[in-house]
């Protein structure tokens, strides 16, 4: 006796607004849908989520503990080349790093991780580049 595994459905595009969002909330959602957890033909070995567009990532909301406390940091492997960036700063240049990187944090660390971030796509303004693609919008809370 065999057992199959279902093929996996195409994917489908999701619009995610994080404006007023928390970034642990926004990113547990949004690693969740790339992994494909929320399908009926999810299977851990197979990447089966979706296409997830991440607009107005600028309007990320964060507490001021966490502004403070949150620092990311960055090694070339030379000695004394350590660079640390906190939150307040990289949340003003790069906002759409901050969730890249919370999302990346997320996922497992497997073969299935560099496919499901070719899947999201994180503008930081409200315009995006997939209108075609009609992303349908998904609420979060």
């Amino acid at each position: 006796m065999k057992t199959s595994t279902p093929k996996p459905q195409a994917p489908k595009w999701l619009l995610v607004d994080a404006a007023g969002q928390s970034l642990g909330h926004l990113a547990a959602k949004v690693a969740t849908i790339l992994r494909g957890k929320h399908r009926p033909d999810y299977s851990m070995h197979q990447i089966s989520g979706d296409h997830v567009v991440v607009i107005n990532a600028g309007k990320l909301e964060f507490s001021q503990a966490k502004l403070r406390r949150k620092t990311y940091y960055k090694h070339s492997g030379y000695l004394g080349h350590l660079k640390a960036r906190p939150l307040a700063r990289m949340a003003a240049e790069r906002p759409t790093e901050v969730i890249k990187k919370a999302i990346y944090g997320m996922l497992p660390a497997n073969r299935l991780r560099p496919v499901a971030l070719k899947r999201l796509h994180i503008y930081a303004g409200a315009e995006h580049d997939h209108t075609a693609q009609k992303p349908v919008s998904l609420p979060l809370r």
